[in-house]
């Protein structure tokens, strides 16, 4: 297997060539998605992520691979043909991870079932021959039957339609375990702090390693600013007081028990009391809820939920469901930016905003990809770095990344056992258990996490700190918090012994965990 060891990651950087091909900045969706199409197609390439992978945007959507209905709605159709051709791929090289998902609307008029019915024809046909199944209109007895839960009086029927699902933190370490096995030097807590010009070119970075506080002077023919919501602070360093290219709109999404909804399709609200849609969606054993669309001013890695966004699902899930959620129901809460390109003028509306991904390359040659969603990630690096070679003058290479299996790719899952997320992974991540049995104990009694599965996320995942595991390799913060919280000290303990860490830093762990999981539970 690939090293993933952080130490010779760090090694391989100090020795590798003088100047790298392509530094892509940003270990999110469209970062490692970007690395991994220039290291496919043979440039030296360096990923350099400042917290973990995919801490930010990208751990926190609605865990769909779709071709976006309510784009359609909006006649953008160029933007969702893209988007369904590529969730056909993803559903292909990432099958460990992604699935087919059944979704019903359902009807409360005479009209909404023909309506949405010919509406769903359509996305049928725009996916052609990578259609995840065919569209139907289903009478009231079978939308009860198949949504149990669904608020009965005033229905008509449904409309079943198709789109896929997924685990996007998972994907995304998926991604760099790929990147890494593609030839590129893929790090963590790996911060750049300025970048290096020559004649005003941009000819590298300079990083910092957040855990030892060493610096690096990085050269490099082509730089990536793929940091999403933080796109415009790498911008600033390239030219101060230029005007903000993103401008960030919220989303959060509430968990709860699968009590509430317990069968296996998933309900799509066609129309909340502001006009916009809203999932309800079966997800590792409970119920994913969301979102929302408020536009922001400000960021952080960090976001958290507002009180108008929650009492806005709970709402408009409510009108929907004979038993509604209430707040002590809510076993997560959690909150996530969108990097949304604004137009220059600066409108305000999120509707306004473009949901197609942009490129920018500044009189420097930084070049800037920004906008887009996680279903389109694999052609968001495509067009990147199709540029790069265009305008660092790298040798011309095609891009392979349509066919290239993602790391742990199995079609052969058993989506019943919760290690099916490990993919080809699964039976050597077992194998742990022989090396040590208390491994095979579970983190937490109600949950089916397993202490070998921190060591594998440790040993071959990159993680550095409790809530790289609890958040992003086992997804338990996104689950249930309160039971995170639990957890955490069996976490930082194994952690610590796995790291050769002292006493201080497992408590400093567990306070520090503790400390950004309380915002995902919902008070009162």
């Amino acid at each position: 297997m690939i090293t993933t060891k952080r130490e010779k990651l760090i090694e391989a950087l100090n020795s590798e060539p003088k100047v790298w091909d392509v530094i892509v900045v940003g270990g999110g969706a469209t970062g490692l998605g970007t690395a991994l199409d220039a290291a496919s197609r043979g440039y030296k390439t360096l990923l350099l992520e400042q917290s973990d992978f995919a801490k930010g945007t990208s751990s926190r959507s609605t865990k769909l691979v779709h071709g976006g209905v309510r784009y359609l709605a909006q006649g953008d159709i160029g933007l969702v043909r893209e988007a369904l051709y590529e969730r056909g791929l993803l559903l292909k090289n990432a099958a460990h991870l992604v699935k087919n998902e059944s979704f019903i609307i359902p009807n409360y008029n005479w009209w909404s079932g023909p309506f949405y019915t010919i509406g769903l024809i359509l996305y049928d046909l725009l996916a052609g021959k990578l259609s995840f199944g065919r569209s139907k209109h289903i009478s009231k007895k079978e939308t009860i039957n198949r949504l149990p839960g669904i608020r009965q009086k005033g229905l008509y029927g449904g409309v079943v339609y198709h789109d896929g699902q997924f685990d996007d933190a998972r994907l995304a370490i998926n991604l760099a375990q790929t990147c890494i096995e593609q030839g590129a030097i893929v790090l963590n807590y790996f911060k750049v702090t300025d970048l290096l010009k020559e004649n005003a070119k941009i000819i590298g970075v300079i990083a910092r390693d957040m855990e030892s506080g060493k610096t690096f002077t990085i050269k490099g023919k082509a730089v990536i600013n793929a940091t999403g919501v933080f796109v415009d602070d790498l911008l600033q360093k390239d030219e101060p007081h230029k005007q903000p290219l993103v401008r960030p709109s919220q989303g959060i999404h509430i968990v709860v028990d699968k009590q509430f909804m317990p069968g296996k399709d998933a309900l799509m609200i066609p129309k909340t009391d502001d006009g916009r849609v809203l999932f309800v969606l079966p997800w590792h054993g409970k119920l994913l809820i969301g979102t929302t669309d408020t536009p922001l001013n400000e960021h952080s890695l960090e976001p958290r939920a507002l009180e108008e966004e929650i009492n806005f699902v709970l709402r408009n899930v409510g009108m929907y469901l004979t038993k509604a959620p209430e707040r002590k129901d809510v076993l997560t809460v959690f909150a996530g930016f969108r990097p949304l390109a604004a137009p220059q003028e600066g409108s305000a509306k999120t509707k306004e905003i473009s949901r197609r991904h942009k490129l920018i390359v500044s009189p420097s040659r930084l070049v800037t990809i920004t906008g887009g969603k996680w279903t389109t990630y694999r052609r968001m690096a495509q067009d990147t770095i199709e540029k790069v070679v265009e305008i660092a003058k790298l040798n011309p290479r095609k891009c392979v990344t349509s066919d290239l299996p993602i790391h742990g790719n199995d079609k052969n899952v058993d989506r019943t056992d919760h290690l099916h997320i490990y993919g080809s992974n699964r039976d050597a991540l077992l194998a742990l258990v022989k090396e040590n049995p208390e491994w095979a104990v579970k983190l937490h009694p109600e949950l089916d996490y397993i202490k070998a599965e921190v060591v594998w996320a440790v040993r071959h995942e990159m993680a550095r700190t409790v809530e790289d595991v609890l958040a992003r390799r086992v997804r338990i913060l996104f689950l249930d918090a309160k039971a995170a919280i639990e957890v955490a000290p069996v976490v930082a303990k194994l952690m610590a012994e796995l790291l050769y860490k002292d006493k201080a830093w497992e408590n400093q762990q567990v306070a520090d965990f503790k400390n950004i999981a309380e915002g995902y539970v919902l008070v009162g």
